[in-house]
């Protein structure tokens, strides 16, 4: 028998998931119907969001309904209040994207786009006109242009393919590039509304140096998203990547064909 996904109060919603729960080997489909309900009697805009979406969610929590209806609101709040026009434009980032340091370019053996980040090439915004004072030092900066890659690698997915691999090469990385406040908010975008969007991180070239801010960041990491993350070591970059992408689908860089594209032509 299908469970019945239209509710009449919180009460009745709670006392289906109790019965989903004990009584059933529930499906994640039927979890997802749950799921539905209890955020749309909170944000009825969330009936503009996919099913997919809210799968997302509820793999984040370990297929919890509570857990993961509670999450998408956070995010649901979030998105109206950050990005309230429905997508960051280029005028909103324009000292990010001048930094040159992300690139979008490729699939890996499963279908999943490829964006390559360059951290030497990140700096916090410390110069430009004074007409320019307010954004140069607005501390949703950088956030706002991670909002912007993320949203430009989500739309690039194919049909099927929920997920993206980052390659974050930090050659040349240095203390100028340590920038705690941009990488912590890099961190929790993904994290807490981007969830299950990230399918693997490879770091290469990895400096010495970079391992103090690591230790600094690695506590804020999920475990989930821990077990996506690879060290690579700097002589065996392309054999690595090999593993996981068709030497086709390369970047120059890295003994492939293809040429880096910058995020905002991609």
């Amino acid at each position: 028998m299908t469970e019945k996904t239209t509710f009449d109060s919180n009460e009745n919603l709670g006392y289906a998931i109790a019965r989903v729960e004990k009584d059933s080997p529930e499906t994640v489909v039927a979890k997802v119907r749950l799921m539905k309900a209890l955020v749309q009697t909170r944000d009825p805009s969330s009936k503009e969001e996919d099913d997919l979406s809210f799968r997302r969610f509820l793999r984040a929590r370990d297929l919890d309904v509570e857990k993961a209806s509670a999450m998408f609101l956070k995010y649901l709040k979030w998105r109206h209040s950050f990005v309230p026009n429905g997508s960051i434009s280029l005028s909103e980032v324009p000292n990010e994207l001048a930094q040159d340091k992300m690139f979008a370019q490729g699939h890996d053996k499963i279908g999943r786009p490829i964006t390559i980040v360059f951290g030497r090439n990140h700096f916090q915004n410390k110069d430009g006109g004074l007409d320019e004072f307010k954004r140069m030092f607005n501390p949703y900066a950088c956030s706002r242009f991670v909002v912007y890659g993320l949203d430009k690698l989500c739309a690039s997915m194919p049909p099927g393919q929920e997920k993206f691999v980052g390659i974050a090469e930090l050659q040349g990385w240095g203390y100028s590039n340590s920038d705690m406040r941009g990488y912590g908010s890099a961190l929790s975008i993904l994290q807490d509304y981007y969830p299950e969007r990230l399918g693997k991180l490879f770091i290469v070239h990895a400096p010495y140096i970079f391992m103090t801010v690591w230790k600094i960041i690695y506590p804020f990491i999920d475990n989930k998203t821990k077990k996506k993350i690879v060290f690579v070591e700097s002589n065996k970059v392309k054999s690595t990547l090999l593993e996981d992408i068709d030497e086709s689908q390369l970047p120059e860089i890295y003994g492939g064909p293809l040429p880096l594209v910058p995020i905002q032509d991609s």
